[in-house]
């Protein structure tokens, strides 16, 4: 069984496709019995809509490949800790697992939920998976634009 790391890294490569194309560094993958099935980076200012965040297009893309609306043998592996309206998605989507990397203090979900868990009840959440390699590439990315 591959680890939750190994995942990470495929989705820090995710990442990296974002950052290169001049987006936000995010990147997720959707995995399945060690298998990714879909996979996705932020593509906001490519597609000019503010809904294109690398969560919400991995997520459609699983959708398409399973042909089905919800997700609750998948996990979804993304660099930074989804907003608000991916935390949505992921919670309607039943996701099995999330892990995700860095913290984001000013977007993230818990910047509006708190304490409170916006997920679903039986999802399993881990956080801080390469966190630091996640933050890093964040934090270049913007010192490059100031």
């Amino acid at each position: 069984m591959l680890s939750d790391e190994h995942f990470m890294k495929q989705a820090l490569l995710q990442a990296q496709q974002a950052y290169d194309a001049g987006e936000v560094p995010v990147g997720a993958v959707v995995v399945i019995n060690d298998r990714i099935i879909a996979r996705g980076y932020n593509q906001v200012e490519q597609l000019n809509d503010p809904t294109a965040h690398a969560e919400m297009i991995a997520l459609t893309s699983a959708f398409s490949f399973l042909g089905a609306k919800y997700l609750p043998d998948a996990t979804l592996y993304v660099t930074v800790e989804p907003c608000l309206m991916c935390s949505g998605a992921i919670y309607w989507s039943k996701l099995g697992k999330l892990v995700w990397g860095a913290a984001d203090e000013k977007n993230g979900h818990a910047r509006i939920t708190g304490a409170q868990s916006p997920f679903h009840p039986k999802a399993i959440i881990r956080t801080g998976v390469l966190a630091e390699e996640s933050a890093e590439l964040m934090k270049r990315f913007f010192k490059e634009r100031r």
